[in-house]
């Protein structure tokens, strides 16, 4: 089939969840499929990376929007349009008119839509559109928003009901709607007319890319935390873990290091870092698998948003046992006990990584069944074969 896939970003380097999703279903479709690909990107010297994603794509083009979200331009179009913020960052209008021509020239079979706020680039046409929603947008901005001061709540309420009604719009206009989890899917479908045309097709990960780095645990007992900074709940996460997590933990194991990991570390989370000594704020790093070799526990105090959360699958594939709150193991099918330590309580999760930190068979069973669970239920060729089957039954329905 021939298919036109729209991202919000350029699927290489990978840096964040959404960009390892594209990536690995890329590199799978490709051998069935004849993919063009429609990105956008913030900066100019993210050109230089088209070349990896040729390698999957018969065409690759990029559409420059704003490198900073929150410029003058873009909150004036947010106040005065019926779109919300979310959308008019991330507008690019000169890609509408790229992809009406690209639509005219190209006997499409398929459109693809990562993010419901790429769906506005789209002119009017007749190709069969599949969205996939990798997290439900809303719930995470109604979530923030509980957090900031008062005095903002009533402006940030005005975009979130935006983000909410065209996030539904989407959900209903598609012809295929995809989502992580049975929990999205469930929730999805009390909100829109028909719920039959949601499926599940989770994230996965590449068990075997993990496998090729060996463990080498450092002598000081090493926890990690693991995620992007561009993600509201990931910076809620570090915040919980340093202030109520961390220093419980440091009581009873004093000489435990604290790893922070991740693409564009706010200011708050690189002070944490200078503040205390037991914390290294790391960034971004070249090779991820480094850092979960590396340390004995991951953390995850995630209390917002939805989708499967790639630092939870990577970890358990690399051996790394996971402490993490309840909604960041959500839809993975899970067992506490069994394959992680799941709690939302700072005093229960501080228990947990002290726990693993000084019982070596406890330590020992939740690598060993974390590991084996991810290479059974989220290897990347057979999710991408639930995803073809997806392409091909709405490639028969047109023909």
């Amino acid at each position: 089939m021939k298919v036109l896939m729209l991202t919000p970003y350029l699927p290489y380097p990978l840096l964040s969840g959404g960009q390892i999703r594209t990536y690995n279903l890329l590199k799978k479709l490709a051998k069935k499929h004849d993919i063009t690909l429609f990105a956008l990107i913030k900066n100019e010297n993210e050109k230089q990376y088209i070349a990896e994603l040729e390698k999957y794509c018969r065409k690759v083009r990029v559409f420059k929007r704003s490198e900073k979200p929150f410029t003058l331009q873009n909150v004036l179009k947010a106040v005065f349009s019926s779109y919300p913020f979310l959308v008019t960052r991330n507008h690019v209008p000169e890609t509408i008119n790229a992809i009406k021509q690209e639509l005219a020239a190209g006997q499409y079979d398929l459109i693809h839509s990562e993010t419901f706020y790429m769906m506005p680039h789209l002119p009017k046409n007749n190709v069969p559109t599949i969205l996939v929603e990798q997290t439900i947008e809303y719930l995470g901005y109604e979530s923030y928003a509980k957090k900031v001061w008062p005095i903002l709540r009533p402006l940030l309420a005005i975009d979130i009901a935006k983000i909410k009604r065209w996030e539904r719009y989407y959900w209903e206009l598609c012809d295929q709607l995809i989502v992580m989890s049975p929990e999205d899917k469930d929730f999805i479908g009390q909100q829109i007319k028909d719920h039959r045309k949601i499926k599940v097709v989770a994230n996965g990960v590449d068990a075997a890319w993990f496998d090729e780095v060996p463990r080498e645990l450092p002598k000081n007992p090493t926890v990690l935390s693991v995620g992007t900074f561009k993600w509201l709940p990931n910076i809620e996460a570090v915040d919980f873990l340093v202030q109520k997590i961390w220093p419980q933990v440091r009581k009873t194991v004093n000489n435990a290091q604290l790893l922070i990991v991740g693409n564009a570390p706010t200011a708050k989370v690189e002070n944490y870092g200078k503040q205390d000594t037991s914390i290294h704020v790391l960034g971004r790093i070249t090779d991820i698998r480094t850092a979960f070799k590396q340390s004995h526990v991951l953390v995850a105090p995630v209390f917002s948003g939805t989708g499967t959360r790639y630092k939870i699958l990577e970890a358990m594939a690399s051996g790394t046992p996971v402490v993490a709150s309840k909604i960041a193991v959500e839809g993975l099918g899970v067992t506490h006990g069994t394959n992680v330590l799941t709690s939302n309580s700072a005093e229960e999760m501080a228990d947990s990584i002290i726990k693993l930190l000084q019982n070596k068979k406890l330590w020992k069973k939740l690598s060993e069944q974390g590991r084996q669970f991810v290479h059974k239920n989220f290897d990347w060729q057979e999710i991408s074969q639930k995803l073809d089957m997806i392409y091909k039954a709405i490639g028969e329905k047109r023909n």
